[in-house]
């Protein structure tokens, strides 16, 4: 099929999938919750997590072609019938994975994240700060840095900015605009006010009652020296995955890896959190591991993948319990022009902070 095809049958089987999720009498997404009072909608999109809903999405094929991508999430026989009957309707471009419950990076594996001594990323204190290195909000346990900014708005003083995850500089709904950020991460020993390198400045809002596409945001930094050079130079360029691409990251906690996208165009990714609930997100990008490890771990929330040449394509943000070629997980991420244009934000070009 091509791109056009494969989306037209993508929303054909959202809503066959919607369907026949709401004959087992189960929550589908939270797009069910639509009419239910705000109380009753946000315990119900708790229970999405155990749920047996499907992820759709793009795959690429041979001669720029285009198959289905299917995932689930649970292997219980509810979730199985549901998968055969969609497949079915797909036919052989219909390729399926079970990826296990799908978290925000930072709530993977052990807590807090991949302790400090099982990192093999930048968990230590850096100055000048760089891409991949630990960051955190002040009662947030540790993410990655991934990658500096600029305000695009009319009117912007010209300052630099961290962007990383919602989960990563907020952490919380109770997070408020001023609060400090500090490098490293409280997880890796980061202490108010000697590891304060800015504050927070800008979330994207994630509301249970709603597919999200992005979990972002960014802090303006402080008078700190920085370093924009990520392992393949300066990354300056965005682009939107068409899926195959072989991409990289750096983050803190599995440092550098390398990976390949799997799928494009992902919707209704199911993610858990644990003070928000559950989240469905829309429009993502899959990731599994090239490596013998996986791709991400705990703490790597937050980094920007991006091509081998240099140009940038998501701002990892969950994993899976399983999937991919190592089997320890696949990676998701959200593409990173929808990330800067809805934060009005783009790739610092040239450093044009006083200590850069």
């Amino acid at each position: 099929m091509d791109r056009d095809q494969a989306r037209k049958m993508k929303e054909q089987l959202a809503a066959f999938a919607r369907e026949l999720a709401e004959r087992h009498g189960v929550v589908a997404t939270p797009r069910s919750l639509e009419g239910h009072t705000t109380g009753e909608r946000v315990s119900e999109a708790a229970d999405v997590v155990r749920a047996p809903t499907l992820a759709l999405g793009l795959v690429p094929q041979g001669e720029g072609g285009f198959g289905i991508a299917v995932r689930y999430r649970l292997g219980v026989p509810r979730a199985r019938s549901i998968v055969r009957k969609v497949t079915a309707e797909i036919g052989p471009d219909a390729d399926v994975r079970r990826t296990g419950r799908i978290r925000p990076v930072s709530e993977l594996g052990p807590r807090p994240p991949a302790p400090t001594s099982l990192a093999s990323g930048d968990t230590d204190r850096r100055r000048p700060i760089r891409p991949g290195v630990s960051i955190g909000h002040v009662a947030v346990t540790a993410g990655t840095l991934g990658a500096f900014v600029t305000r695009t708005t009319p009117g912007s003083d010209g300052a630099l900015y961290a962007l990383s995850n919602y989960h990563v500089l907020a952490g919380s709904p109770e997070a408020r605009p001023g609060d400090v950020v500090l490098q490293p991460g409280p997880a890796d020993g980061g202490l108010a006010p000697g590891d304060r390198i800015g504050e927070l400045t800008q979330v994207v809002d994630l509301d249970a009652l709603e597919p999200a596409a992005t979990d972002a945001a960014i802090a303006r930094l402080d008078r700190v020296p920085v370093d924009f050079e990520y392992p393949v130079g300066r990354v300056v360029k965005t682009a939107r995955a068409l899926g195959g691409e072989i991409v990289g990251k750096v983050g803190r906690t599995t440092a550098i890896t390398r990976g390949r996208v799997t799928a494009i165009e992902l919707d209704d990714v199911i993610v858990g959190y644990e003070d928000l609930g559950a989240l469905s997100f829309d429009d993502q990008i899959e990731i599994e591991s090239l490596d013998d490890g996986p791709f991400s771990r705990g703490g790597d929330s937050g980094a920007l993948v991006y091509r081998e040449d240099g140009v940038a394509l998501g701002l990892l943000f969950a994993g899976s319990e399983s999937g991919g070629r190592s089997g320890k997980g696949l990676t998701y991420a959200n593409p990173i022009d929808q990330v800067l244009e809805i934060l009005g934000i783009e790739l610092a070009r040239e450093a044009t902070h006083p200590f850069g």
